[in-house]
């Protein structure tokens, strides 16, 4: 059976506390529900994992491609705007990875502007909120 993984980074942990002007009032646990939703209604596994550390974030990025993911929905969080360590994680295996990021990382502070991670992925998709990782999802299955 097909298998996606739903990685998140620092924080999205506290999603529907944390600044919901920006984030809205979804928790990660909603956006989990949805997406093992959508993998079961296509006969696709969903795996989800959160972390506030870079490394059990590269470990998982590593699990996925050893493990036989086909693909990686990821949100990185802040590491995308500096963790060259997740890039080279990501540039150095095959599984196909989607950067989701819920608000629009280029509306917003300067240094949110650039991604060093989006470059290495197959996609990046900013701004649509909650949605963009339904649509993460989309993509990777109609690869």
């Amino acid at each position: 059976m097909e298998k996606i993984m739903l990685l998140n980074g620092p924080n999205l942990n506290l999603l529907g506390k944390r600044e919901p002007g920006i984030y809205g009032s979804t928790t990660l646990s909603d956006i989990e529900t949805k997406i093992k939703k959508l993998g079961e209604d296509h006969c696709i596994i969903i795996s989800c994992f959160q972390s506030n550390s870079e490394g059990a974030l590269i470990d998982k990025i590593h699990e996925a491609a050893e493990e036989g993911y086909t693909g990686i929905i990821f949100n990185p969080g802040a590491y995308s705007h500096y963790s060259y360590a997740i890039r080279d994680a990501i540039a150095g295996i095959t599984v196909p990875v989607i950067e989701v990021h819920i608000s629009n990382i280029h509306a917003r502070e300067a240094f949110r502007h650039v991604s060093v991670t989006a470059p290495v992925t197959k996609g990046q998709i900013s701004g649509l909120g909650i949605k963009g990782y339904e649509l993460a999802f989309k993509a990777l299955i109609d690869q």
